[in-house]
């Protein structure tokens, strides 16, 4: 027993490493733990005091436990019995499938990602890319919200640049968290938003099983307050108009929903409009390619020329900003008064084949298609009417027709006129309405989308009259409205208060 033992120095040297290591891990890392952990608590605390809309305990719960909240759904139990019944499939594989779409759907919340990275990278790429304005909203309304209640920002959808110009001007009051789709699943890209909060879906998935599993994270994240920003419309418009709801997440947010219940779901209307989105070629190139034969299809090169071509003209101190990029918030929607003012149930979501149950989910559906129509109305509303929109829609008007300055300036400040009248958003830059129509002239011609000639005429461009339409198109319900004689109002949205 007290023999000497030789042995190797390199052994000793690997044995005395994993004895430290093991010592650090028993005796001094619980105190290293203890101290993070108290100073991202004091953090969070610090954040919610300043954010309207704190940070919900769901959201920093550690992402394992949340995977294990969602395979012991009830609803997924029940999918994974089906299937099982269906195939033959041992429950096992059936379980280990569902455990793999939860680890693809559930997020990994860093408050020091989101705040410290996200919104501040949000912030720099918006106003490097745009002249960023916050449109009308209204703060009071805004803070009536119920502390406890749910609250989901819905939005269209012009852009995938909607994501960055939201999370910025929303940074103050909200960490939000979106659903994005397969173009996310790109590595560094993935985890970054996973770990701002962002959860992965499969648009056009029809599994059974994953959309279960899906619909029990998304109706968890609304029972337990996460605040969530959506898009209606489901994709980018690939005409600039505003397209019918898909009510996938709607209908899981809203399922087993009760106004006796002791919290709410709030929806808040956002309306975002751009001078110049960056993908309109891209979302246009299917048309244009029907239409005239150009194609504008995505090439790496391109892309690569694109942004040298940036990075030269902001190196040279010639690079001019896209226009405007404007956000409004509208006024919120309650859930529970809207299901009782429309006498709808949104609690029969069960697919079973229990006629009772089915009729229930049929009025359920029913509902979740009200709502989202509802919805939709009073996003199109709010959202901002900005130069090149206003300039677009006069020269579609007038499209064979050559303008000089004055009948131009007279024909937009027309519409202009009319659209404020009926009670809808128009952001004139700097108060000054001569600026706001050279702001929409030169972005045009600046893409040759405008012609002029030797006089000082203008015209559309025929060539470019796809990209016109979609310009056009981000207010032609407004204009349709205003023509019809309705006001912001008898379009869908409620009266409203201020702007700024």
């Amino acid at each position: 027993m007290t023999d000497t033992v030789a042995m190797p120095f390199w052994l000793v040297l690997i044995l005395g490493i994993l004895a430290l290591v093991a010592i650090f891990d028993r005796i001094f890392a619980p105190s290293v733990r203890w101290y993070f952990r108290r100073r991202v608590n004091d953090a969070i605390d610090e954040l919610n005091e300043r954010l309207d809309l704190e940070i919900q305990p769901f959201r920093l719960t550690r992402r394992q436990g949340l995977i294990d909240q969602l395979l012991y759904d009830p609803d997924v139990i029940a999918a994974v019995d089906l299937q099982h019944q269906q195939s033959g499939t041992p429950r096992a594989v059936i379980m280990k499938e569902a455990e793999k779409y939860a680890a693809e759907i559930v997020p990994s919340f860093s408050p020091l990602t989101y705040f410290g990275i996200g919104t501040r990278a949000a912030k720099w790429l918006s106003q490097f890319a745009y002249r960023v304005r916050l449109g009308f909203t209204d703060d009071q309304a805004l803070k009536r919200i119920p502390k406890n209640a749910t609250v989901v920002f819905v939005m269209n959808h012009r852009s995938n640049m909607d994501y960055v110009l939201v999370t910025y001007l929303a940074s103050k009051r909200a960490s939000l968290s979106y659903a994005v789709g397969e173009w996310a699943q790109v590595i560094f890209l993935h985890s970054l938003l996973r770990s701002m909060g962002a959860y992965f879906i499969r648009r056009n998935s029809k599994n059974q099983l994953y959309r279960r599993v899906l619909a029990a994270y998304v109706r968890k994240a609304t029972k337990q307050g996460v605040t969530q920003a959506v898009f209606p419309e489901g994709g980018l418009s690939p005409d600039g108009t505003l397209r019918p709801p898909k009510l996938g997440l709607l209908s899981y947010m809203v399922s087993g929903f009760r106004t006796d219940g002791d919290k709410d779901i709030v929806f808040i209307p956002v309306g975002i409009n751009y001078d110049r989105v960056l993908e309109d070629r891209i979302l246009t190139a299917k048309q244009e390619r029907e239409a005239t034969g150009r194609d504008y299809r995505v090439r790496v090169f391109r892309v690569a020329g694109f942004l040298a071509h940036l990075a030269k003209l902001r190196l040279q101190g010639r690079l001019y900003r896209y226009g405007y990029a404007c956000v409004s918030f509208g006024e919120p929607l309650s859930l529970t008064e809207f299901a009782r003012e429309n006498d709808i149930d949104f609690s029969g979501h069960h697919e079973t084949g229990d006629p009772v149950e089915r009729k229930a989910r049929e009025a359920h559906f029913a509902g979740v298609q009200k709502l989202g129509e509802a919805l939709l109305g009073e996003i199109g509303a709010i959202i901002p009417v900005l130069p090149v929109a206003l300039v677009a829609t006069v020269l579609l008007e007038n499209e064979d027709h050559w303008m000089g300055d004055l009948e131009l300036k007279s024909r937009v400040f027309d519409l202009i006129q009319r659209i404020e009248a009926a009670g809808y958003h128009v952001h004139i830059p700097r108060h000054d309405r001569d600026y706001m129509l050279e702001t929409g002239i030169r972005m045009l011609k600046m893409r040759h989308i405008m012609e002029a000639n030797d006089d000082g005429l203008h015209r559309a461009n025929l060539n470019e009259q796809l990209l016109l339409e979609y310009y056009a198109n981000s207010i032609a319900h407004i204009v349709a409205a205003v023509r019809a004689g309705e006001g912001a109002e008898g379009a869908g949205h409620v009266e409203r208060q201020g702007a700024s």
